[in-house]
């Protein structure tokens, strides 16, 4: 079988490039840049549409999407919060050409924070770089608690976890100390916050940090 890692490099290579790019692009514009990640149904939207709410009056937030139809930005929109909806061609995840491209649709010197949903998948979209500033993981309990061990590149890359639906909690056969366990031996240190988007539980702790780190990117802009 032919070796085709050199293929796989070069196309790593080229998306670095152009999300270094786009990061510069952000940077000087002020702008904190976060791309959030997750399976299907995992919360996405749900947490992005929250977030929203509670921080549009304090923080210009724009948001990109990847999808093939613009259902979920349509609810974003209805909060009037800019919206671009990159459409991904039924592609598994996101890449830095998309984003870049992207980029001129949304006036960047106009916004604070631009959330990037990616596409719904805990494999593909942790091999290509956006040039985001963070990187945002949503786990759910219904998922199972044996997510970080399947998926470990994934949560290796996360600088932000999100454990959502922890209001299911006690429906579900769901071990909070053996999931924490397998996110902390592949990423010690990271950022945790446990939310439920149904009942708000968390949700104050990560609206918190994620304001202190858009304040501290508009200080160096």
């Amino acid at each position: 079988m032919p070796n085709t890692i050199p293929v796989v490099e070069n196309i790593l290579s080229a998306n670095d490039q152009i999300a270094t790019q786009t990061r510069a692009q952000l940077d000087r514009d002020g702008v904190l840049a976060i791309n959030v990640m997750a399976s299907p149904g995992g919360g996405k939207t749900s947490v992005i549409l929250k977030t929203i709410e509670a921080l549009h009056d304090q923080v210009r937030i724009g948001v990109m999407d990847g999808d093939i139809v613009p259902l979920d930005l349509e609810k974003i929109a209805e909060l009037g919060i800019p919206v671009s909806l990159i459409n991904t061609g039924g592609n598994c995840h996101l890449d830095a050409n998309m984003v870049h491209g992207a980029l001129p649709s949304l006036q960047l010197d106009a916004l604070d924070l631009l959330i990037i949903e990616n596409v719904g998948n805990l494999i593909c979209p942790a091999a290509f770089k956006l040039g985001t500033h963070l990187n945002i993981v949503i786990a759910s309990v219904p998922e199972g608690d044996d997510k970080p061990y399947k998926y470990p590149a994934m949560f290796k890359g996360a600088d932000v976890l999100l454990l959502n639906k922890m209001d299911l909690c006690e429906y579900q056969d769901f071990n909070v100390d053996y999931f924490r366990h397998g996110v902390e031996v592949l990423n010690p240190g990271l950022a945790f916050f446990p939310i439920s988007c149904r009942t708000g539980e968390g949700f104050d702790a990560w609206l918190d940090w994620l304001r202190d780190r858009v304040t501290q990117r508009s200080s160096v802009g």
